[in-house]
């Protein structure tokens, strides 16, 4: 039998020390981790292949975080996001979700990646309860 292929995290940073670090924590986690600088080139990779879960920062190049989840969403609305931000909305993660989609996780920075990747876990549980 073979293991369980690892969950597909799509991360959309622009900040290349951070991404690394995220890369970093992500893969030692167990997880397959795909880095996009911007959400244009993540949006790019998702149209390649669909992410298990997306963890994006919101203010970016080309296309920003919001543009990012509502493009993705538009194709998989029970997408797990988690969404990390110096900019966080004052309405939190609910200016993130429409009507039939699933959450959003907000994080604002500086995060605790011990906490993101537990609700990371968490949301792709509840995603794969779904299914």
């Amino acid at each position: 039998m073979l293991p369980p292929r690892p969950h597909r995290i799509l991360v959309a940073e622009d900040e290349s020390l951070a991404a690394m670090a995220i890369e970093e924590e992500l893969q030692f986690a167990g997880f397959d981790v795909v880095l996009a600088p911007d959400g244009q080139a993540a949006l790019d990779e998702a149209r390649r292949r669909m992410p298990d879960l997306l963890l994006t920062d919101l203010r970016m190049p080309r296309l920003d975080g919001l543009g990012l989840i509502r493009a993705l969403r538009a194709r998989a609305p029970l997408l797990p996001v988690v969404v990390m931000t110096g900019y966080a909305p004052a309405s939190g993660s609910e200016a993130f979700s429409a009507p039939g989609e699933a959450p959003v996780s907000l994080f604002t920075k500086p995060i605790s990646l011990d906490a993101v990747l537990t609700e990371m876990k968490r949301l792709l549980s509840e995603a794969a309860e779904r299914r």
